[in-house]
């Protein structure tokens, strides 16, 4: 069975960074993308960023410049580092790994956890404060 496990999230001081993974087992990683998204209690699911299949990665405008991606193929796992956080960065992150060839927009999920977009992580909760 796919699966994803993520690393328990953490508590920062603002300004302060912090590093999720995303261990991946059961399935060729090599054909998906990993995509991260975050979801704040009564929000929207909101995308991240991704990783392609190719190595390319993609930034929402709001994580630009301060969160990036990374993997370690051998140990079938993505990162997610993240820095110069601030306490809107306090919320729920989440990876998928979604098929090459799905037809889901890459970018967008009904809700963060619907298996109609992909495979979830179980969600890491980041709290950014003083």
């Amino acid at each position: 069975d796919l699966q994803l496990v993520e690393s328990e999230g953490g508590s920062v001081q603002p300004g302060g960074s912090l590093t999720l993974s995303c261990t991946a087992s059961g399935f060729t990683f090599d054909d998906f993308d990993m995509v991260w998204f975050r979801q704040a209690p009564g929000r929207e699911c909101e995308w991240v960023g991704t990783l392609g299949t190719d190595g390319r990665t993609s930034y929402a405008g709001p994580v630009m410049g301060r969160f990036t991606l990374s993997s370690d193929a051998a140990k079938r796992t993505v990162y997610l580092k993240m820095n110069s956080l601030n306490p809107h960065y306090t919320t729920m992150y989440y990876c998928a790994a979604v098929h090459l060839r799905s037809n889901v927009l890459p970018t967008v999920s009904p809700a963060c956890g619907d298996h109609g977009y992909g495979s979830w992580g179980q969600g890491a909760r980041v709290t950014v404060s003083s």
